[in-house]
């Protein structure tokens, strides 16, 4: 029920102080203020940081070295040759797997041709599920599709940079010939990267082809280079990565002791890394801004106790005419939640507006970098921040509320 008299005393306490009244819930009004910057620079690092992984963020790579351990009858120092076998292998062997990728490239930048033009750009062979691993922008003609690896066609996609420097302006390139090494290529379509500034261009500087066909234009058999694969949902990459590499250990006779006969990298660890020192960021952001909101609700305590102590005699008439011990409390704890509560939601709405304007400048603008990304407040983060302040407006004025309840009515006439 709405008690007119109450926020009244409140509204006048307030007036009567200005400067003072200001000057504490300033005080609540910086930390808020303050934690929304931290978590919404937090965000921004974090975007920026995490924006690096181009790549499904549970891939993991798999490629061989030479062995380190005799096995078999065999000595150390063989290098293990991959083939198409132990791609059918893996794919039988391991339901864990949802992608299995096998991946071959030319070995560094190769001249390609078109009519009066030649640039240098990196070749590879892929199979059609290499886009569940990268994924990227397909802005003209296609994907590779398990046709072209069936048939063996000599198709390439290429990326935007490719396009931009084969082909004249305006010209479509799909259904197009590039030469590489000599031998003619169909364009089937062109992609754009999913990254951002020099990685973008670095990315768009490849040409994917149909592993089936690589092979078979550069005379490599039926051997490819590496794999790469991701994991059904809810299963550990680690889980693929270690049993892979017991796979073809087995496959290629390889002691099951030897760690160096097979390299590989697991984006997923990589990333929980990641995340794991933005959780820290987090967590340092949230003990900077507490400290912050806790020297604000400090002061608000202060003022509170000092209001007590000049309305003493108020409240001894108050309780002299029969004003519970909770009426007495509820006045005192509602002016602090007040002046909490509006200093804080003030401070939370202005750091909001800050961060998102700075957000929506970062990505009209494209102000993106290598470590800084467009910020952003999480609905989480502004609901906690919500009830951090209520919880802080209570616990100032819930001291100075029990002091005042206690108050001997006698004495406080006598003030």
């Amino acid at each position: 029920m709405f008690d007119y008299d109450k926020w009244n005393e409140i509204f006048q306490s307030i007036a009567k102080h200005k400067l003072r009244a200001g000057l504490t819930a300033f005080g609540v009004f910086w930390g808020i203020f303050m934690l929304v910057l931290l978590m919404g620079g937090g965000s921004g690092l974090e975007n920026g940081a995490t924006a690096g992984f181009d790549i499904a963020k549970n891939t993991v790579f798999v490629w061989t070295r030479r062995t380190s351990l005799p096995y078999k009858g065999f000595q150390p120092g063989r290098f293990i040759n991959l083939t198409n076998d132990d791609t059918r292998l893996l794919k039988e062997s391991m339901p864990e797997a949802k992608v299995v990728s096998p991946r071959m490239s030319l070995g560094g930048e190769f001249t390609i041709e078109h009519a009066d033009r030649t640039a240098s750009f990196s070749v590879y062979g892929d199979s059609p599920d290499f886009i569940q691993v990268k994924p990227m922008d397909i802005v003209q003609g296609r994907f590779l599709n398990p046709m072209d690896i069936e048939e063996r066609r000599k198709v390439a996609v290429i990326g935007g940079r490719v396009h931009e420097v084969l082909f004249p302006e305006g010209e479509n390139p799909i259904g197009t010939f590039i030469t590489i090494k000599g031998i003619p290529f169909k364009v089937i379509g062109v992609f754009k990267s999913n990254s951002r500034n020099q990685e973008a261009m670095e990315d768009e500087q490849a040409i994917f082809t149909p592993i089936t066909g690589f092979q078979t234009a550069f005379n490599y058999g039926n051997y490819i280079g590496w794999f790469a694969m991701l994991p059904q949902d809810g299963i550990p990459a680690a889980t693929i990565e270690q049993k892979a590499k017991s796979i073809l250990a087995k496959r290629h006779s390889v002691n099951p002791e030897d760690k160096r006969a097979f390299g590989s990298a697991n984006i997923e660890e990589e990333y929980k890394q990641v995340q794991g020192i933005f959780t820290g960021i987090r967590g340092f952001s949230w003990l900077v801004a507490i400290g912050t909101i806790i020297a604000g609700v400090v002061g608000v305590g202060n003022i509170m106790m000092i209001i007590v102590k000049e309305r003493t005699k108020e409240i001894g008439i108050r309780k002299s005419m029969g004003a519970t011990p909770w009426s007495i409390i509820s006045m005192i704890l509602q002016e602090a939640v007040f002046l909490t509560g509006i200093s804080g939601y003030l401070g939370l709405l202005v750091g909001c507006i800050l961060v998102t304007g700075v957000g929506y400048a970062v990505n009209e603008f494209n102000l993106q970098s290598d470590f800084f990304g467009a910020p952003e407040i999480h609905f989480g983060t502004a609901l906690i921040a919500i009830v951090v302040l209520l919880f802080a407006g209570v616990i100032a004025g819930l001291i100075p509320g029990i002091r005042a309840a206690n108050i001997n009515p006698v004495e406080a006439l006598r003030d």
